[in-house]
């Protein structure tokens, strides 16, 4: 068998390309990547840690000087009409402008833009009778966009102080006299009382999962009205979520939005202490409550948003591009209506007459 040659590392220096590594302990080379030497073991101190890959996603940023809306649109879009409120008052800026915290988490989208057309065009003809005879005409459906938009998500502890009037009832039987065919005659019945009493105490519970809106553009009551998102389908946010869709860039602060959150905790935690109270009935219930523990999420959740206007008034369409829930606004013929109420009166009047003659 012929010997097997040991190369020195001199040898091996010669050998290998030009700014090649060689493990520093026996002399063998290294891939730029490896973190201990496949000859001997050894660790190598000058390992390269290659950088994540992303997929950044090119977006053009716009701000709506009419609504204050900022979104960001495909990089080839030149123009942008304003989504929310159909104007063309809109102007391009830097994201570093806004020195704003990036989105913690996103809600993909479930519904597609063929969907959600579908059902825009079956809302609008429903009720169809009392519409404006042109509004079909408008074209407006291409307007539909999806977009994500900013929410706040919120979680607190809320700590509470209450006191109030707790009531217990407890029932007596009462005698009383009735005439009955001119003789008197006794009876009994059973009557409730309460027992009032003064009574304090504490009252603790977590609260989250009420998204406050983060886009003025989109006040908090149409938000309402196309919830709930199911947060379970939360993702950790990557760009690649956002190509192909408009995003915006939220413009209410995340203190603005915790106040709106905070006042609908509040609400919650007083219909929690009142069904904590002991007894039958309470009063005069007075509850005092701290939120701390506070943490918050900004979440992109799916929305496809359609503004038109009609007769220089602008009305709108939402759909929840996680479940389809849809609400907006029509506008309402004024001619119609009066048709109706006065085909109203006059059926009412006619029926009248015809009672009032077949009485006689």
């Amino acid at each position: 068998m012929a010997d097997v040659e040991q190369l020195d590392s001199a040898t091996i220096d010669t050998a290998l390309p030009s700014g090649a590594e060689v493990c520093a302990a026996c002399g063998a080379p290294l891939e730029a990547h490896d973190r201990f030497c496949v000859a001997c073991g050894a660790g190598n101190d000058k390992v390269v840690t290659p950088p994540p890959v992303v997929a950044e996603v090119l977006k053009k940023h716009f701000r709506c000087e009419t609504c204050g809306a900022e979104v960001a649109a495909d990089v080839s879009q030149r123009s942008y009409t304003c989504a929310f409120c159909d104007s063309n008052y809109v102007i391009e800026y830097a994201p570093q402008e806004t020195g704003r915290q990036p989105p913690e988490f996103v809600i993909p989208f479930a519904v597609t833009h063929e969907q959600a057309t579908e059902k825009f065009r079956v809302w609008l003809r429903s009720n169809s009778w009392f519409r404006p005879g042109d509004l079909a005409a408008a074209q407006v459906v291409e307007k539909l966009r999806g977009v994500y938009l900013p929410f706040w998500s919120f979680s607190m502890l809320a700590e509470s102080g209450w006191s109030a009037n707790i009531g217990e009832y407890w029932y007596r039987t009462e005698t009383y006299t009735v005439t009955v065919n001119g003789k008197s005659e006794t009876r009994t019945r059973t009557v409730r009382e309460t027992e009032w009493w003064d009574l304090s105490g504490r009252h603790h519970k977590y609260y989250s999962g009420y998204l406050v809106s983060g886009s003025r553009g989109l006040d908090q009551r149409d938000a309402d009205r196309i919830k709930p998102f199911h947060l379970a389908a939360l993702k950790r946010y990557e760009s690649g979520y956002l190509a192909g869709w408009l995003s915006e860039e939220y413009s209410r602060e995340r203190d603005e939005a915790l106040e709106i959150c905070q006042r609908v905790f509040y609400d919650a935690v007083q219909r929690d202490a009142a069904a904590f109270l002991p007894g039958d009935t309470h009063r005069s219930l007075s509850v005092r409550t701290d939120f701390g523990s506070i943490n918050s999420d900004l979440i992109l959740v799916p929305i496809y948003l359609l503004a038109y206007r009609y007769r220089d008034k602008v009305y709108r369409f939402l759909v929840n591009g996680q479940t389809g829930k849809l609400d907006g606004d029509k506008p309402i013929s004024g001619k119609r209506i009066a048709i109706a109420v006065v085909a109203g009166i006059a059926l009412v009047a006619l029926a009248a007459l015809a009672f009032s003659l077949l009485s006689r």
